[in-house]
């Protein structure tokens, strides 16, 4: 399994969020490339980037310290937040990023969404962002009514191989995470699965690599030192 720590990006500066709510933020970070270069040096190969102005807004304001951190800090980066353009996407992969990830685009434009798969296949992700069995849009500030289960198994026929899922309820609270959401999406869905919201101990690590899962994201549990990143490393070996 591979683990993603993460940096969410706000005003340029590594930030986290309590399940999305943008009053309730602690900066972490005020240069996010540090986090970066100490998740490298921690052994990791990955980073997980998310402009929560761009989530909001549906913008890249943070575009020029995004490509910062992938080009200094020497890991695979992966970005979301407000992509909602094949421009935007273009943008983003043409600049050296490893994989987009799409979240509300997603959900209410199929077409782009499928352009984006002909056009970059695995290179794309998609957000499913879940709140009480229901997609979430907009940097979590909308529930739609599609039910999250029938809208994964609708990107799985459209050829997805990367799903992020997130549990709204858990992210950042430092519960743990929900195993038997995700159990469920290993067992109903083919796709490279990707836990994130809640991964709060290296317990939550051990069971989400015993379910079998592509990947797992780490935020606030980083940042709290209640997760040692090289340690949580070793674990999923």
């Amino acid at each position: 399994m591979i683990l993603f720590p993460a940096v969410d990006i706000y005003e340029g500066k590594a930030v986290r969020l309590l399940q999305g709510d943008y009053s309730r933020m602690t900066v972490y970070e005020n240069d996010p490339l540090n986090a970066a270069i100490r998740f490298r040096h921690a052994g990791s190969e990955w980073i997980h980037i998310v402009d929560l102005e761009g989530a909001r807004d549906g913008e890249t304001p943070n575009f020029d310290t995004v490509l910062r951190i992938k080009e200094k800090s020497g890991l695979r980066a992966e970005i979301g937040g407000g992509i909602r353009c094949m421009e935007t996407v273009d943008r983003y992969l043409s600049a050296g990023l490893d994989r987009v990830i799409l979240g509300t685009a997603a959900l209410k434009d199929e077409e782009f969404l499928r352009k984006a798969l002909a056009r970059y296949g695995d290179r794309i992700a998609v957000g499913v962002d879940i709140l009480d069995s229901k997609v979430a849009i907009r940097g979590w500030r909308e529930k739609s009514e599609t039910d999250a289960f029938v809208f994964c198994e609708r990107l799985e026929e459209m050829g997805l191989r990367t799903l992020i899922s997130t549990d709204i309820s858990r992210d950042g609270a430092m519960r743990g995470t929900n195993k038997k959401l995700y159990k469920q999406l290993q067992e109903r869905l083919s796709m490279d699965i990707v836990a994130s919201g809640g991964v709060s101990s290296l317990d939550d690590i051990r069971s989400l690599a015993d379910l079998g899962l592509y990947g797992a994201i780490i935020g606030r549990a980083l940042y709290t030192g209640d997760i040692d990143l090289r340690e949580a490393i070793e674990v999923t070996k």
